[in-house]
């Protein structure tokens, strides 16, 4: 792996049972959403509905833990929920999965089949490394708010990704800023994979593998690395 990831000792004590597993990414062909893709989401979401067995998202045991860590951190996960929350809810919904670009729909349907958070960056946009780590309230995050660019900051305590030049995803998995996230020209990834206690590592690892697969399947030749999972105790 090229992109270096550190997660923090106060994340560490905060979520002892925290796993990550990156998919790093070289030579990717993006393009808008098509029909091989679309067919990947319809599948996810058949996938969930099996997993799930008529219970709710957030009545799986590992979405449970990712709402309990939430609250640890001081979020109301009712009102945002972690990444693979919300797509499952979608994914279950009339409105169903959305249709972004290639490679988002690749990660969006492994996330919701395995029901893990996966998001993914740019590496060519990241400055520096990626650091995990509960924020001080003054980092900047810059977002867009009514077709304009505007810029928050997380709350004190509140756990986000950063680089150097700021924070690329507040509230851990809940919202990727536009800076790095993946677009029709990006040809560079990383892919983040994230669990918590109960999930196996063994189900994570298996995860990243399919993506692997897949990014392989949709981008031939592209040079993909799949990273040791990382545990937080």
């Amino acid at each position: 792996m090229t992109l270096t990831l550190t997660v923090s000792d106060e994340v560490r004590a905060l979520a002892p049972g925290f796993t990550h597993v990156a998919v790093e990414a070289h030579g990717l062909v993006n393009g808008p959403s098509t029909e091989a893709g679309a067919a990947l989401l319809d599948d996810a979401a058949r996938r969930l509905a099996l997993r799930l067995d008529g219970r709710a998202p957030h009545e799986d045991p590992h979405m449970a833990a990712w709402r309990e860590t939430y609250t640890a951190f001081g979020s109301k996960p009712s009102r945002t929920r972690n990444s693979a929350e919300a797509l499952a809810r979608r994914a279950l919904s009339d409105a169903g999965l959305p249709r972004i670009n290639v490679l988002v729909d690749i990660y969006n349907a492994v996330s919701v089949a395995h029901l893990i958070p996966v998001g993914g960056e740019d590496l060519d946009r990241i400055q520096g490394g990626m650091s995990l780590v509960r924020a001080g309230g003054e980092e900047e995050f810059v977002t867009v708010a009514g077709g304009e660019e505007v810029v928050e900051h997380p709350d004190a305590g509140e756990v986000v990704w950063r680089d150097e030049a700021g924070v690329t995803c507040r509230r851990w998995n809940w919202r990727q800023g536009p800076r790095t996230r993946l677009t029709e020209r990006t040809a560079s990834g990383v892919f983040l994979l994230e669990s918590l206690a109960p999930m196996p590592v063994a189900d994570v690892v298996r995860a990243a593998g399919e993506l692997a697969e897949l990014l392989e399947k949709f981008s031939p030749g592209a040079r993909i690395t799949v990273g040791e999972p990382r545990s937080a105790s």
